[in-house]
């Protein structure tokens, strides 16, 4: 008996193991006419993920990455944002910072950052692992925490009407591709260079004048950033007020009390592979040369809950990492483990835990988001969270999410924390040297839905 292939007797024993269950016809009706999740919906979850919570930031509106992947730096300019829009009594529906800004130097610097690793990669065979990973996807819209402070840091902020949204920056397929297209065959010519002889300083030359053409590029899809500006703005009683001159980096440091440098980023990720209370950081992960590279502390989830509940209560939102795809529906704004029954509508089970998910590539972060609310139960435990998205108010409950605890326990991989709400165990561990690790680990995945 060959049992490699499927036989007619294996196709018979599969429909009687269908047809045994009670109601199969029918349910399986169902879910082809109405589709899995609306067959599936738990309507006692519905009910118990209302609106209301026992800490709640007013932050005002949501914005909207419409087609591109920045939700990252849509969910960390949020919080600039708000407290800019605080400490100068704006109307938060009147302010927003420049995400297309933003998004032109993080193009550009992972360009350099591209070829920087190519170069860094040239004595290596052009099917090696690593290089086919770099070659993977050159460019992309995604990013991380770290990245984001690398270019804050760096370039500054502008708001929104100095440097508006663009065609591309809203739909940004199209530029990538065009951006990969590119760095592809400059990543040949450097390889091609070197096999004539040329050594790696000499690359870094050639390299020059690859950037002053992705330049190009990005003004071509994005318009070229402001060099100053004049901030302009009405406060809530309507009193107009203006700061000629300014830089990109002289505004970030005169208006925002939010400074990157003060906070860390804490995963948790639960795998045998990871100890916690051990920092990590990502081969060939980043945006910024020599600018703030990829450093995570990884700790309990339990510890992720209380230092977010702890900012909240004190009035801060709070940046997050999860996998927005389980268990959640998009127009409803809920996340919840318990949203859709699928193991008992479909008669089976699901055994992996969160570590295992990552593991075997079931799970990983891939969107970015804000807290600005959390309910706490009388047991004064985490009961569910507040969450300003960045996909428009036609989503959620004009455009904000709610979170289950239990599903922030399972799907959450990161938060952002200022570093005075942290225990000094926690502070010291956070000044370990990182472990690297593999390019390809699930822990350097970016958020870019």
């Amino acid at each position: 008996m060959n049992r490699q292939r499927i036989d007619q007797k294996n196709l018979e024993d599969f429909s009687t193991y269908f047809n045994k269950r009670e109601n199969s016809e029918i349910i399986a009706n169902a879910v082809i006419k109405n589709g899995i999740n609306d067959t599936a919906l738990n309507n006692e979850s519905v009910k118990k993920m209302h609106y209301d919570f026992s800490e709640e930031i007013d932050v005002g509106k949501v914005t909207n990455q419409e087609k591109s992947g920045r939700c990252w730096m849509f969910a960390a300019l949020n919080n600039i944002r708000y407290s800019i829009s605080k400490d100068l009594n704006i109307k938060d529906h009147d302010f927003e910072l420049s995400e297309a800004y933003t998004m032109f130097w993080d193009k550009l610097e992972k360009a350099n950052y591209f070829l920087e690793n190519i170069i860094s990669t040239v004595d290596l065979e052009l099917d090696s692992r690593r290089v086919m990973w770099l070659l993977n996807e050159p460019t992309n819209d995604g990013g991380q925490w770290d990245m984001f402070t690398a270019l804050i840091e760096k370039y500054g902020i502008i708001p929104k009407y100095t440097m508006p949204e663009s065609y591309h920056s809203s739909n940004s397929r199209y530029m990538n591709k065009i951006l990969s297209l590119k760095l592809r065959d400059l990543a040949k010519s450097l390889r091609k260079d070197f096999k004539l002889g040329a050594d790696k300083e000499s690359l870094r030359e050639e390299k020059e004048s690859m950037l002053a053409e992705i330049y190009s590029i990005l003004a071509y899809f994005l318009g070229e950033p402001p060099q100053e500006f004049d901030f302009e703005y009405k406060d809530k009683d309507g009193k107009f007020y203006r700061d000629s001159g300014l830089s990109p980096l002289e505004f970030y440091n005169k208006y925002s009390k939010v400074k990157m440098t003060d906070y860390v980023s804490i995963i948790n990720a639960p795998t045998n592979d990871k100890p916690f209370d051990q920092t990590y950081t990502v081969e060939f992960l980043g945006n910024v040369k020599e600018g703030q590279q990829i450093h995570y502390l990884n700790l309990p989830i339990e510890k992720l809950i209380d230092y977010s509940t702890a900012q909240l209560k004190d009035g801060e939102p709070v940046w997050f990492g999860c996998d927005v795809g389980q268990w959640s529906d998009r127009d409803l704004g809920i996340m919840d483990t318990e949203l859709f029954n699928y193991q008992d509508l479909l008669d089976t089970k699901f055994s992996l835990d969160k570590g295992q998910r990552l593991q075997y590539g079931e799970s990983i972060l891939t969107h970015a988001m804000v807290f600005t609310g959390v309910n706490i139960n009388d047991q004064n435990q985490a009961e569910r969270w507040k969450v300003q998205n960045s996909w428009g108010e036609k989503v959620g409950e004009d455009g904000f999410f709610i979170m289950s605890n239990d599903w922030f326990k399972e799907f959450n991989y990161e938060v952002v924390i200022n570093k005075k709400y942290l225990s000094e165990a926690d502070l010291k561990s956070y000044q370990k040297d990182p472990v690297v690790l593999k390019p390809w680990d699930p822990m350097g995945s970016l958020a870019k839905k």
